[in-house]
């Protein structure tokens, strides 16, 4: 980007450079990186609640009879199984197995899906898509400028939203979405998130983003509830072992690969596309196990980054794909694909390369942090 004057704005951007919020060129939206502190915008995720403003992902519209039909060709999920008003997690793959993103699939209607693809990727998701479409009884719109998207994670989430709808969010189970109003404004309340937290996102029309976020920070008021940028989402969800696309997921691997074959579904009806490339990935990664994606914590205070080298007895294992300084755990963190043989947690003389000093790190099982129920 030459000038900020090409950055995509969301509707609330007022209102973040109201709040002091240092923005960033994110996928050509300019974004709130954080407003103060990204630790306190983090431990108040984890503790009491935190409003994001997530007006950038890529919402695309699938509708028509053949709508479901077109979702189980064009992903590598069950999209047909999907009951209404319930959501999934999946990916959408090339022809050779790659993956072009990851994915959440509402189904709002019979007939109706929304597909809410990366920032990053919505060009790619709607235009693969769209060609994936032919032959189908089934529209693809893309309604990326119909939606703007909030988030408000953390345990306090549900009594904040609470006050503020007639929705029944204690029926509202994860992976859910259902249609209702937020102070007076329609919404889809979905029970979704990124941060590893309880928590909701709510898609509503752009023009009113304003005065649902002002009516939910008032409403937080009380309990803590604090705006949080992007900087903070990434470590939240770096402590829950979620995927980020660009680090743990590229179309250089197939959901394989990244050790999350699961969200591929050979016994759907059909073909879908990527099949046989994923039911030949699958089968090599039963037979020789490719690179497993790991945590590591380290021993000292140095901080890993995407691309550093993982070392064991002085060669290459592996490679970071994400690095930072872990706020709930106090040291700094990693998720990185090493060799099957150093995978294990606990295993011994695994380190990280920064710049050519050899950090000792430990090596654990993915998440890092998990919540209790």
């Amino acid at each position: 980007m030459s000038s900020t004057e090409e950055l995509r704005h969301t509707a609330l951007d007022a209102l973040h450079r109201s709040l002091g919020a240092t923005m960033t060129d994110f996928a050509g939206w300019d974004m709130p990186l954080r407003y103060g502190s990204e630790r306190d915008e983090h431990n108040a995720v984890r503790t009491r609640a935190g409003l994001f403003d997530l007006s950038h992902m890529g919402e695309i519209t699938v509708t028509g009879p053949a709508a479901a039909a077109l979702l189980n060709h064009a992903l590598v999920g069950n999209i047909a199984s999907v009951g209404v008003g319930r959501a999934r997690y999946t990916m959408i793959c090339r022809a050779d197995g790659g993956i072009l993103d990851d994915l959440i699939v509402y189904r709002l209607a019979e007939t109706e899906y929304m597909v809410v693809a990366n920032a990053s990727n919505a060009q790619v998701v709607l235009d693969a898509l769209t060609e994936r479409a032919a032959g189908f009884d089934a529209e693809v719109r893309d309604d990326r400028d119909a939606y703007a998207l909030l988030a408000v994670q953390g345990p306090q989430s549900p009594g904040i939203l609470k006050s503020l709808t007639d929705a029944d969010l204690d029926g509202l189970k994860y992976y859910a979405g259902l249609p209702g109003t937020v102070a007076g404004v329609p919404a889809l309340i979905a029970r979704t998130g990124y941060t590893g937290e309880d928590g909701f996102e709510l898609f509503l029309k752009p023009e009113h983003a304003v005065e649902v976020w002002q009516a939910l920070t008032k409403a937080g008021e009380g309990v803590g509830l604090i705006p949080c940028g992007l900087s903070c989402r990434d470590t939240l969800r770096l402590e829950a072992g979620m995927p980020l696309y660009g680090h743990e997921l590229s179309t250089s691997l197939t959901p394989f690969d990244a050790g999350l074959g699961r969200v591929v579904k050979f016994e759907k009806e059909g073909d879908f596309v990527g099949r046989e490339a994923l039911a030949e990935a699958a089968e090599r990664a039963s037979q020789n196990p490719p690179r497993v994606l790991v945590g590591l914590i380290a021993e000292g205070r140095r901080v890993p980054r995407a691309g550093y080298p993982v070392v064991a007895g002085g060669e290459v294992i592996g490679e970071v794909t994400s690095g930072a300084p872990s706020p709930t755990l106090g040291k700094p963190i990693a998720m990185a694909y090493v060799d099957a043989a150093h995978s294990a947690p606990g295993t011994a003389g695994v380190g990280v390369d920064i710049r050519g000093s050899h950090e000792p790190y430990e090596v654990v099982a993915l998440p890092f942090y998990k919540r209790q129920k």
